[in-house]
């Protein structure tokens, strides 16, 4: 019983130190991408560098568990996105808020472009079900004649990742998606006369 005991708040503390490093990583890739060296995070975090290393024996590990994250946030607001019933509205407000996160967040646009080294198999079967919610989004839209037909899921990932990159080199802050937005109206169906507007 006294061994449990001493063993549960060091497994509390271990825990508390990946979510200090995880929110730490978090901030730094975010706003400096994923250049930030280990040993700079777990100076942030307040840990030894060998506390980091344990829980994320490379940047690399430290940064797809941040990737993990986003995807996984990204695909259930996505699903959630697939209840709505208007469908146009649905798809566009996804791929904006999207991009609106990657005005602030580098990591996310690196890791929806691809950046970094291979990621493991969990994080790509989550990526895989991303894709195949975007994908679901995109065939409403084109159903509800809100999105152009002559474009696949590839097509608008593409441009998507575009969107995002463009709204990172040219923000305005006075007009927040705009930018975003106007590479995006490049899916609205020709002759449609409507802008999207950022939400």
């Amino acid at each position: 019983m006294s061994s449990e005991r001493a063993e549960r708040p060091l497994r509390a503390d271990a825990r508390r130190n990946r979510e200090r490093i995880l929110r730490t990583a978090r901030e730094a890739f975010a706003t400096e991408g994923i250049g930030v060296p280990l040993d700079e995070i777990a100076r942030r975090a307040g840990v030894g560098a060998g506390t980091v290393h344990r829980h994320f024996p490379t940047k690399e590990s430290l940064f797809e568990a941040v990737v993990v994250e986003h995807l996984g946030q990204l695909t259930r607001d996505a699903r959630a996105a697939l209840e709505d019933d208007d469908a146009g509205p649905a798809f566009f407000s996804f791929v904006l808020r999207m991009t609106e996160e990657a005005d602030a967040k580098q990591d996310l646009a690196e890791a929806v472009a691809g950046a970094g080294s291979r990621m493991g198999a969990a994080t790509e079967q989550l990526a895989a079900d991303l894709r195949e919610a975007f994908a679901e989004l995109l065939a409403r839209a084109q159903e509800a004649g809100a999105v152009r037909t002559d474009v696949d899921a590839a097509d608008a990932q593409a441009i998507v990742v575009g969107a995002l990159s463009a709204q990172r080199r040219r923000a305005d802050a006075a007009h927040p998606g705009r930018v975003a937005a106007l590479v995006l109206d490049c899916l609205l169906p020709r002759g449609s006369g409507t802008g999207l507007r950022s939400p």
